[in-house]
């Protein structure tokens, strides 16, 4: 029973700091301008990423982090400004002003591919919390078999969030030019704030450390 409660603890634990439902509109504003099909692959690729990632940080990530000498803190911190970037060009529509230099909007493979690794699976799925919480929890369930269920928790988590994507692209079209121009700018806000707010925990964490 302690063990079901753990890993219970875990699955919650993850599904919180991932936030599957909070990332269908930041998909929507990332991958403005794609179709249908490639929304799907971006989804799928980010997906695979982020798994590949919280999977081997679930294995090794204690020991990645000391071989660099790197703390949660700077992890936190490192994300954070990242993601800042990102927040900084949804708020100003640094990105639409590119597309706009061009008579049509061309979403080549080279840029699903980007989008769907950064920022998309990293930071905002396999993001600096989601990597420490995973850390932590491995940390509890270092049996090999509970750290398979631990593996099972991080799928399960990510497939979530895959069909969280796979619906946002239906809300797409009830939004309209001038929903989804209000929506990337207040999304922005809302990252540059949750930017901020990794910084000051990573900040905080490095320091106390």
């Amino acid at each position: 029973m302690a063990l079901y409660d753990t890993l219970l603890n875990a699955l919650v634990t993850l599904m919180v700091t991932i936030d599957p439902p909070g990332l269908a509109p930041l998909f929507l504003a990332l991958t403005r301008g794609m179709n249908r099909k490639e929304r799907g692959q971006v989804a799928l690729r980010a997906s695979i990423t982020a798994f590949v990632v919280l999977t081997i940080f679930a294995i090794a990530g204690a020991q990645i982090l000391a071989l660099f000498g790197i703390t949660i803190g700077a992890f936190r911190i490192a994300g954070g400004l990242l993601l800042f970037w990102i927040a900084f060009e949804m708020i100003f529509e640094k990105r639409q002003e590119r597309h706009e230099k061009s008579a049509t909007v061309a979403i080549t493979k080279d840029h699903i591919r980007n989008i769907a690794a950064f920022p998309l699976a990293i930071p905002l799925i396999a993001g600096p919390g989601a990597i420490s919480a995973t850390i932590l929890l491995a940390g509890t369930l270092s049996e090999p078999t509970s750290r398979l269920a631990l593996i099972g928790i991080i799928l399960i988590c990510i497939a979530a969030s895959y069909v969280v994507f796979f619906l946002a692209e239906r809300v797409d079209r009830f939004l309209g030019e001038t929903g989804r121009s209000i929506l990337t700018r207040l999304l922005g806000v809302i990252l540059a704030a949750l930017a901020v707010q990794f910084v000051a925990d990573g900040i905080k964490t490095f320091i106390t450390t």
